[in-house]
């Protein structure tokens, strides 16, 4: 996998388990999507979600004003912090979180929050004229029935906008996410989800509209339908998280390859059990997670498929168990390990069932760049 000696040697180096990061990659599916979404007319709003390091952040936009998604408030101060001013917090506001909006605001950053119920809508009024200042906000649309959100059509959606729009806050547009795109599994299935997402984004646009209400932004997105879509005509802009790093589960999706996995956890071989044909690991859940995102998928990949070092899969092999700190790995098509190719201390690579939850086990990226022979590391932002 690095055939630079001083490459190499930062990597022995390197106490185990950590997470890798293949930053040329990384760099390449950044480039495949932003690509398709310019060529479709819309703008890229990445989701910081998935890497959640500003050291990253310079390769998800082309400048500090470029637009960005976060989950939490800690993600969107970082950025601040850092230069970046457009920023959409995509979780649904709660009162608790408005004095931490409003220093933002104060500090000029064009923060925009997202709610889906009128007594989300009074609150945000209520805040905004009692501290004289204007939060923008982003009514949530459901596009599938995964979870929240406002029927494109509902006359509850045109009430929360009324509200905000002649209110003390400011009403911006709609947002919405096609989470069951993550069940789907043939390209057929997915530009379906893609156009469903779309369609319900315009309808509930137009619906506002035609109540003479403004809807400047209609946001849409997940990394499987932005990988999928054919027309994003009226659509302003597109969100996807995952699609920097991918992992097992976006590759059962059918939206990347194996190969296109930049994000690794680096696991060292601490004993065998011949009897039962295991190998110990030194990464159990607190180094992998223990999401088990493929297990409804067609290939179940356990808690992680497995690399040697050298970057050549082991299509018999993966986790199949994880503690703490240590993790099994057992065949998965009943062939015996050959103990003798995994000596005690030699180290493997496992690829993560899902990228966000396994990147969130740690505090940082170790990032290897083979194009140009370099090593970073890139601090994560935590905490909420």
């Amino acid at each position: 996998m690095l055939e630079n000696s001083e490459l190499q040697r930062r990597y022995e180096t390197l106490d185990t388990p950590f997470l890798f990061v293949d930053k040329r990659i990384f760099h390449r599916n950044l480039e495949r999507l932003r690509n398709k979404i310019d060529e479709l007319g819309a703008e890229l709003r990445p989701h910081f979600k998935t890497v959640k390091s500003l050291h990253a952040a310079p390769y998800l936009l082309p400048d500090k004003s470029s637009p960005i998604t976060v989950s939490t408030v800690k993600e969107a101060e970082a950025l601040a912090g850092a230069g970046y001013t457009n920023i959409i917090y995509a979780v649904g506001i709660s009162a608790a979180k408005l004095p931490r909006v409003h220093h933002l605001l104060s500090k000029g950053i064009a923060v925009r929050v997202l709610l889906d119920t009128i007594e989300q809508a009074k609150i945000l009024n209520q805040y905004s004229h009692d501290n004289n200042c204007t939060i923008s906000a982003l009514i949530e649309i459901d596009c599938d029935g995964h979870r929240g959100g406002i029927k494109p059509d509902s006359a509850k959606l045109v009430d929360i906008a009324q509200l905000l729009h002649h209110g003390a806050a400011h009403f911006q547009g709609v947002l919405t996410h096609a989470g069951e795109s993550y069940l789907c599994f043939d390209q057929t299935f997915l530009r379906t989800a893609a156009e469903n997402e779309v369609k319900a984004a315009l309808n509930a646009a137009n619906h506002l509209r035609c109540a003479k209400i403004p809807c400047e932004i209609v946001s849409i997105g997940s990394t499987p339908t932005a990988h999928s879509y054919q027309d994003l005509n009226g659509i302003t802009e597109v969100r996807a998280g995952v699609y920097g790093f991918f992992d097992l589960v976006m590759a059962g999706i059918g939206v990347c390859n194996i190969n296109d996995i930049a994000a690794s956890v680096v696991t060292t071989v601490i004993g065998h059990n011949k009897e039962k044909g295991w190998l110990f690991i030194d990464a159990g859940w607190m180094a992998l997670s223990s999401d088990r995102g493929t297990a409804n998928q067609p290939k179940d990949c356990g808690y992680g498929l497995l690399t040697d070092s050298a970057g050549n899969m082991l299509y018999n092999q993966q986790v199949i168990s994880v503690n703490q700190e240590h993790g099994i790995v057992g065949s998965v098509d009943g062939s015996p390990i050959d103990f003798d190719a995994f000596p005690i201390g030699c180290r493997l690579h496992v690829l993560p069932n899902h990228a966000c939850a396994t990147a969130s086990m740690h505090s940082y990226y170790h990032v290897f760049d083979t194009a140009d022979n370099s090593y970073e590391v890139w601090t994560r932002i935590l905490g909420w």
